[in-house]
């Protein structure tokens, strides 16, 4: 960090790289974290819910409300379920 070490300040930092001075900053923590400034690697787990589960399940009981079929997973959500089935680009319109 050349340009720290000669003293400039945190908003002096800011405008010359162009960025807010929480940026700088977390820049910095991650720098005396890792050494440099790259991204961490996230850490992301498998999802929940898998499009052939959730096909499934409607299949066999189309009128379920969302947090009807969230209570079928551990942990599920009715939002998380939401958020899937767009994801998949499944829609559940009734028909009469």
């Amino acid at each position: 960090m050349g340009y720290r070490a000669k003293g400039h300040t945190q908003e002096e930092r800011s405008r010359v790289f162009e960025a807010s001075v929480s940026a700088i900053k977390d820049w910095e923590k991650l720098v005396a974290e890792t050494g440099r400034v790259n991204k961490k690697a996230l850490n992301r787990t498998a999802r929940k819910y898998e499009e052939k589960t959730l096909k499934a399940i409607l299949a066999d009981e189309p009128d379920l409300y969302l947090y009807e079929i969230a209570s079928k997973f551990e942990d599920g959500t009715a939002s998380g379920v939401n958020d899937a089935l767009k994801r998949y680009g499944i829609t559940r319109k009734k028909r009469r």
